[in-house]
């Protein structure tokens, strides 16, 4: 028997309406959706809007910085084409001059590095890195036997003067001028600021004002002679200091007698001219040092002449340095026609060294490196004790490379490092150096010097002030710098 089944579609027997179920709505959800749409619609027009913001000041800030730079000095390389600009100068040299200036500068690789170098035609030299702290090179052979015999007769002819007088002149004049007060020259010489002057601090002051080379016991006898250390604790304080005259050290020295083997410096030195006119064989060793050092000929040709120095027995040099730090209101010895200022403070700026070494030294004579490669430089450091690391009659051993004279070889050195631009950067402290004291026989040396204003403009205008005209060139000088860029290679 079938069971009757439920008719759902039966229209003709409708059910009850269910009520009404409230309607869910879900305005949330909804919301959601439409806002995280709109809000990341926003957010990309923001950030487009704040990029192209960022790209309009910086293309206002470069545009603008290249238009100043317009004004100022490129120094190209020509190794690498780049162009750095140099800060302005108030009187620019002519453009057509400075794209020309750049400085090339050897690359030493590490200590014992060996290069070949073409300095004469059918002939490589070799070039040894003897230190990187300063870039230091040795080349044997660079001279002949004959031309070193050649400059030593020529110097002789000429006629060689003392190196250095008593006293050097003028420092009396120089205080004058500066009117610097005790308490001011007290705080100038107090190095580390601790208000008391130590032996160092014035040995260093009395070097090279008086330049006469003063020791430790030295010091202690002029101290007891003058009662300067009233409290007998080897220190000047500033009454101390205050009390004494700015000569007493001097007066008190010459009372007793000053010794040439007390002086500095302890030689006799002329100057050879280089130029047209001059000894052939002075003329090819300066353009050997242009091939050598690589740098412009205008440079090598307005630098010093060429300095012949004999050391008797008994001859020395206390360290030293060949340039000396540059500050704004220095001014360098070899531009001072071209400065704009006059300044009291002049110094010789001194870029390159070339050293060359004229006969073959019995015994003594090295040239010493007292802090070659050292890993630090610090000036209080190099008289500790009874220790002078600048004293080259008693302490020469102790410093970090000497080399030995040799007849027909040249060593040269940079004074200065690179500002990283193509010119003339800090002083390289490191380039301290030296004659030891020749304990037997008779030692000749000559020195080219390559002068080089750190102050580039200033460097331009002095050789636009004295530069030859191109037809009075000595035909005898290479004048093509680029000639020179690949007579270096490795060994």
């Amino acid at each position: 028997m079938m069971e009757p089944q439920e008719n759902t579609n039966d229209d003709t027997a409708p059910s009850p309406a269910p009520p009404p179920l409230p309607r869910e709505r879900i305005p949330v959800q909804k919301g959601s959706v439409c806002s995280r749409s709109y809000f990341m619609v926003v957010m990309v027009f923001f950030h487009v809007y704040v990029l192209n913001v960022i790209a309009l000041l910086l293309y206002v800030h470069y545009n603008s910085g290249s238009e100043e730079g317009r004004s100022s000095r490129d120094f190209s390389s020509r190794s690498s084409g780049h162009k750095v600009a140099e800060p302005l100068d108030t009187q620019p040299p002519d453009p057509g001059f400075t794209r020309k200036m750049h400085l090339p500068r050897l690359e030493g690789i590490r200590v014992g590095h060996v290069q070949k170098v073409s300095l004469v035609p059918g002939k490589v030299h070799e070039m040894k890195t003897l230190s990187l702290k300063p870039l230091l090179f040795e080349i044997p052979h660079f001279l002949s036997d004959e031309e070193c015999a050649v400059v030593m007769r020529l110097a002789q002819l000429k006629g060689l003067m003392e190196s250095q007088v008593m006293v050097p002149e003028g420092q009396e004049e120089l205080n004058q001028q500066l009117n610097l007060s005790p308490e001011e020259i007290f705080h100038l010489l107090d190095l580390n600021q601790d208000g008391q002057l130590q032996q160092h601090e014035i040995l260093t002051h009395s070097r090279v004002r008086d330049g006469i080379w003063l020791t430790p016991e030295n010091l202690r006898e002029i101290y007891a002679g003058l009662n300067a250390d009233q409290d007998g604790n080897g220190l000047l304080s500033l009454e101390e200091f205050g009390q004494l005259s700015s000569d007493a050290f001097q007066r008190f020295l010459f009372q007793r007698g000053v010794k040439r083997s007390q002086l500095v410096r302890n030689s006799r030195h002329t100057w050879l001219y280089q130029g047209q006119g001059a000894h052939q064989v002075l003329r090819e060793l300066r353009n050997r040092v242009m091939r050598l050092t690589r740098l412009p000929p205008s440079l090598v040709e307005l630098s010093e002449p060429l300095q012949v120095v004999r050391y008797e027995q008994g001859g020395h040099y206390h360290a030293h340095h060949d340039s000396g730090p540059v500050y704004p209101e220095t001014t360098c010895t070899h531009t001072l026609l071209a400065a704009n200022t006059t300044s009291p403070f002049q110094t010789s700026c001194r870029y390159i060294t070339v050293l060359f070494y004229l006969n073959n030294v019995e015994e003594g004579g090295e040239t010493t490196f007292p802090v070659a490669d050292n890993r630090t430089y610090e000036e209080v450091s190099l008289i500790q004790n009874d220790v002078d690391l600048l004293d080259t009659r008693r302490h020469c051993d102790k410093g970090n490379l000497r080399v030995k004279p040799t007849r027909g070889t040249a060593v040269f050195w940079y004074n200065y490092l690179s500002d990283g631009r193509g010119w003339v950067g800090e002083q390289d402290e490191y380039s301290l150096h030296g004659g030891c004291v020749v304990t037997r026989g008779i030692k000749w040396v000559a020195n080219n010097w390559i002068n080089v204003d750190p102050d580039y403009h200033r460097q331009a205008r002095y050789q636009q002030l004295v530069s030859q005209p191109e037809e009075t060139q000595d035909p005898q000088t290479d004048t093509n710098p680029e000639q020179y860029t690949d007579t270096h290679q490795d060994l």
